[in-house]
């Protein structure tokens, strides 16, 4: 029997568990550390020896960090880094990094370059590239000490050429820099693409010493198999996809929560609520996979347009602070977090949290439940109000449609949820604890496509979809899907008027099991 093994570090746990096929054989949590690194260690260690199984029966690991996120929130580890915009004599009202926070901007350097290049929708060029031009810049940002690139371009999905030959060119000058393009990160809109670009570049270094350090975790625990990331869409990328493009990370716990939901229950459909011990995130699953947000997403105050997760998130978890009185209670959303097991009441500590409200009415049976016995009725009760409130807000906020679908309750903190929010009823299946863990286990490999196509010269609608699954299907087997069992899971063609050409902006999406 071959084993695989899922780990999901969150802010106050790092969970991992041991499936076989469809089975989980060992689930177990462990304190999410300060390094991360080797919390995730001992999670692995954990979970081998609660599994009972051999160190050589296990196929793959496939870990879930909140690595790239942190780094971004906390304004740490990132790289100074140089944007090289091809868009001359166009494209230059809106300079590169308009929009950032200033704090972020100033980490990064603010380094922004436009140079002549890009192209219309249809692959018309606005100008030809001028290498000479590229050089110069090289030259500036060479002088300037900085270690990371990015290239983007106007509409480069649809011709990505003018960016690979920048990137080429720029290579000779800084042979030691990291340079990245923002064709294969971001999807059709230049100023958010190029946004996602930027990020990506920073995060380059460190996505180097996370996946060197995730594999010394895994050699220290005597594991020799090849490890994987959970990606922002419920998918995972391979070591060398993550050293390439790391921001693509970035919501993957959210996301391993809800496949591991649909995965634990059966259901297709439904809205996931997963609470954990600083936040609960809620997203509304769609065909088994995570409905994609439509509309920009804001990463540590910067938009970007790559996939990420219709997700409503907000201040309550098991280790969410409670204060106040019965008449006027407040919960969250400051959070103990990971120090829960120090501070909370219920394990010897003197802070009143959320799960000593649960424990205090009977909805739980953690820890030292007469160290809440002094804890008045009314009060507790005002305060299972208030997070009801909470979560019932939310999910409304999350639903689209009237439908009776069911809520599937995740997460170490769902011991939190009620029987019923508002008109759904909520399922709590088992291993619902490390649910996040479940959905890094069963990741699969994905390819997708967003770009325009005109429908002019004998290029059919059929022909445009046709050709988007071809791609996408080859960068799913480049990925490391198994040909044989990739499916399209999200195809699209929308018509775009207010372009000549009769122009249509097809996107299509295809995953598939991991060749083994």
């Amino acid at each position: 029997m071959i084993y695989r093994i899922g780990v999901d570090v969150g802010g106050t746990n790092t969970d991992a568990v041991v499936m076989a096929g469809r089975d989980v054989v060992a689930g177990v949590k462990a304190a999410t550390t300060a390094d991360v690194t080797s919390g995730v260690q001992e999670a692995l260690t954990k979970v081998l020896e609660a599994a009972g199984v051999a160190r050589a029966d296990i196929g793959a690991v496939v870990i879930g960090t909140t690595h790239f996120t942190n780094a971004i929130v906390e304004r740490k580890h990132l790289t100074p880094t140089a944007i090289v915009r091809l868009c001359l004599p166009a494209g230059e009202a809106l300079p590169p990094m308009i929009d950032w926070p200033d704090d972020l901007m100033a980490t990064l350097g603010g380094h922004g370059y436009m140079a002549r290049g890009g192209n219309e929708f249809d692959g018309r060029e606005i100008s030809p590239l001028d290498a000479d031009e590229i050089r110069r810049i090289g030259r500036d940002i060479a002088a300037k000490g900085i270690a990371a690139v990015a290239v983007s371009a106007i509409f480069s999905p649809v011709d990505d050429r003018m960016e690979t030959e920048a990137a080429s060119i720029l290579a000779q000058i800084l042979p030691d820099a990291r340079i990245v393009t923002s064709a294969g990160i971001g999807r059709i809109g230049l100023l958010q693409r190029e946004n996602a670009a930027i990020l990506n570049a920073s995060l380059l270094a460190l996505a180097e010493r996370t996946v060197d350090a995730f594999g010394d975790a895994l050699a220290a625990c005597g594991l020799t198999c090849p490890f994987y990331i959970s990606q922002n869409d419920g998918t995972l990328m391979d070591t060398a996809s993550v050293r390439r493009s790391p921001v693509l990370t970035i919501a993957s716990g959210p996301t391993n929560s809800m496949r591991g939901a649909a995965f634990l229950t059966g259901y297709a459909d439904a809205v996931v609520v997963d609470v954990g011990g600083t936040t609960t995130d809620i997203g509304l699953l769609q065909s088994g996979f995570p409905r994609e947000a439509t509309s920009l997403v804001s990463v540590g105050g910067v938009r970007t347009n790559f996939r990420m997760p219709d997700m409503v998130s907000f201040g309550l978890g098991g280790g969410s602070l409670v204060t106040g009185s019965a008449g006027e209670v407040k919960v969250g959303p400051q959070s103990v977090g990971y120090a829960i097991t120090s501070r909370a009441r219920v394990f010897g500590g003197d802070t009143l949290v959320a799960t000593d409200i649960a424990v205090a009415l009977g909805l739980a049976d953690i820890g030292d439940r007469s160290r809440v016995a002094d804890v008045d009725p009314a009060f507790a009760h005002a305060a299972k109000a208030v997070m009801d409130a909470m979560v019932e807000q939310a999910v409304d906020r999350a639903r689209v449609s009237a439908a009776r679908i069911p809520v599937i309750a995740v997460g170490g903190g769902s011991i939190l949820l009620p029987a019923r929010i508002g008109d759904l009823d909520v399922i709590r299946p088992q291993n619902f604890a490390v649910a996040n863990a479940v959905g890094a286990a069963i990741a699969q490999a994905s390819g997708e496509i967003d770009r325009v196509f005109a429908l002019t010269g004998g290029m059919t609608r059929e022909a445009a979809l046709a050709e988007a699954e071809a791609v996408a299907r080859s960068r799913a087997i480049a990925a490391g899907a198994d040909a044989a069992t990739i499916m399209v899971v999200e195809r699209e063609d929308v018509p775009l008027a207010y372009l000549p050409g009769n122009a249509t902006r097809v996107r299509v999406k295809v995953v598939g099991d991991v060749a083994v």
